[in-house]
């Protein structure tokens, strides 16, 4: 359970920043070199890339130089764990809400039947 839950918690990092998500998104429509990704962004190439090791680091993506220039590709394993963890807690929260509305209804019909 530790161990998922870091995996968590760098997933969660990751998506923290807006850089970041925009990154993912792009990525979402296929590879993209780290030029490409950069260039809508107003900050130098360095404060980038702090961005883009991250993003490895935490299993966003991964990177590959191919001579001078650093491409780089969505992993989808983390888009995995993140929805597995969200579905568990929808589940979660679904089942509370279904009892809060069994719990009203029923009230009401009680409070119906009294009158």
């Amino acid at each position: 359970m530790a161990q998922y839950s870091t995996v968590l918690d760098d997933v969660f990092q990751a998506l923290a920043d807006p850089t970041r998500r925009a990154v993912l998104s792009r990525l979402g429509s296929g590879s993209a070199t780290v030029g490409e990704l950069a260039e809508p962004f107003d900050m130098t190439l360095p404060s980038f890339m702090k961005h883009i090791h991250l993003l490895e680091r935490s299993g966003w993506i991964r990177t590959r130089k191919v001579g001078r220039v650093r491409a780089c590709t969505l992993e989808r394993t983390n888009l995995e764990a993140a929805d597995h963890w969200l579905d568990e807690q929808r589940s979660i929260w679904e089942s509370r809400t279904d009892r809060l509305e069994h719990f009203v209804t029923q009230s009401d019909l009680e409070s119906h039947e009294r009158e």
